[in-house]
């Protein structure tokens, strides 16, 4: 294997650059950096374009553009290397416009499916059971508190190649916790969806897809009246009181919108 092609994604721009500057003292690895999540997935394109994509990511879990970045600990024993430049967003023009938040396991979760090959580990400055699940679901290969060591991060970075997966001890037993009330839940959703008629599914798949009862009523050639008896049938049947209930239980239970 040549070298491992790692970039560091994190808003804290002297966290960044000290753990991309000791990262890229290690023989083996090549490291870029990015501030933010436009940032980011700017190096990943460009880096894919090139035919150099990297292998690696590690990601702040707390980025979001547009907020001020928080102090953290850095990786132990990297605050003496020399820092790598970060890629920052160039200033605009004009008055900044406000920026919705971004946080790291979602510019995860879109990098994973625009890369499938690439590797994404999460950088984390607390432990917190329902966030690793998220960003497993998302497809994340490990988890690292930020305050590990160079060499346990390392050995993460390599693990995460050889298709293993990286999680503290401390956070085994909540993540699994958090799985076991996840698959319970969807047991139950799926156990609720299933006490519908063909009819009724199809409304709640319409639902699900955002649409009114008017909306409903042309799509499926029903009348007003009929869509509001079924909507009403399917909120009875799901044990719920809104539309948004229902579709929670609905996309609990694995229900995809109406074509």
């Amino acid at each position: 294997m040549g070298r491992i092609r790692v970039l560091v994604v994190d808003s804290h721009r002297i966290f960044a650059e000290a753990l991309a500057a000791a990262l890229a003292a290690e023989p083996d690895i090549e490291v870029g950096a990015a501030g933010s999540a436009a940032a980011a997935e700017r190096a990943l394109e460009r880096a894919h374009a090139e035919h150099r994509p990297f292998q690696v990511a590690l990601i702040d879990a707390d980025l979001a553009p547009g907020s001020p970045p928080v102090a953290r600990r850095p990786v132990a024993a990297v605050a003496a290397v020399p820092a790598v430049p970060v890629q920052r967003q160039p200033p605009t023009a004009g008055p900044a416009r406000p920026q919705p938040p971004v946080d790291g396991i979602a510019l995860l979760g879109r990098a994973c499916r625009t890369y499938p090959e690439l590797r994404a580990v999460v950088l984390a400055a607390e432990d917190e059971p329902r966030r690793a699940v998220r960003a497993l679901q998302a497809g994340a290969c490990g988890w690292v508190a930020k305050d590990s060591s160079l060499s346990c991060l390392l050995g993460v970075v390599r693990g995460v190649l050889r298709e293993e997966t990286h999680l503290p001890p401390v956070l085994l037993t909540g993540v699994v916790r958090e799985l076991t009330a996840a698959r319970r839940d969807r047991t139950e959703s799926e156990r609720l969806v299933e006490t519908l008629t063909p009819r009724e599914e199809e409304v709640l798949r319409c639902m699900v897809a955002g649409l009114g009862r008017q909306a409903v009523a042309e799509r499926l050639y029903l009348s007003p009246h009929t869509v509001r008896t079924h909507m009403q049938n399917v909120l009875g049947k799901l044990g719920v009181h809104s539309t948004l209930a229902a579709v929670a239980v609905a996309r609990r239970a694995g229900v995809s919108p109406q074509a």
